[in-house]
């Protein structure tokens, strides 16, 4: 178990460094984005599905909440939380459409809309950033190392890995560094 267990964190910091340096300037980017979309009034939109609709909600929480300083609320949702929305769409639409039906209601031109894919792949998850962009949103997508080039996503921060589960460590650890940028752009002066 001990071999298992360091192995574990060997994965973690190899896959950690690679994309600090990969994507280091892609977050800088994503964060001074969101950072004017919320100065303009916008909002900051999360969705995905499993474990990447629990990372949704808690970036959007920790933007709404705080994420380490005292500051006012920050206009973010995650689109995994209401349930009575996401069956209904399942049963009427059918789950492919169980984001883009909710980003046809609730986006707007200007607003940041972030889907999270491991695989890249996810329908609902693209198809809702494809309806993003056909509402003049930001779209960005996290994902995993893959070949993927989508003309509907404008920023798509693809963590240099194949192993799922070290993928999703960086989405959270991405998202929570871009929280972490933009809190600090809006703590008052008096501090």
């Amino acid at each position: 178990m001990k071999n298992l267990i360091l192995q574990e964190f060997e994965e973690h910091k190899e896959v950690a460094e690679n994309t600090a340096s990969k994507l280091s300037t892609l977050i800088e980017m994503l964060a001074k984005v969101c950072i004017d979309s919320i100065k303009n009034e916008k909002k900051i939109i999360f969705f995905g599905n499993g474990g990447s609709a629990a990372d949704s909600q808690h970036l959007a929480a920790e933007l709404v909440g705080r994420y380490k300083e005292e500051r006012q609320g920050l206009p973010a949702i995650a689109l995994t939380t209401d349930t009575s929305s996401l069956t209904a769409i399942s049963n009427d639409y059918g789950y492919e459409n169980v984001f883009s039906r909710q980003i046809e209601a609730l986006a707007r031109d200007g607003d940041v809309v972030i889907g999270i894919s491991t695989s890249g792949t996810s329908k609902n998850i693209l198809k809702g950033l494809k309806q993003a962009k056909d509402k003049k949103c930001i779209t960005v997508l996290f994902t995993g190392k893959k070949d993927h080039n989508y003309d509907y996503v404008d920023m798509n921060l693809s963590v240099p890995s194949t192993n799922t589960p070290r993928i999703q460590e960086m989405h959270i650890t991405m998202g929570q560094i871009i929280c972490g940028l933009i809190e600090k752009s809006f703590i008052p002066d008096e501090r």
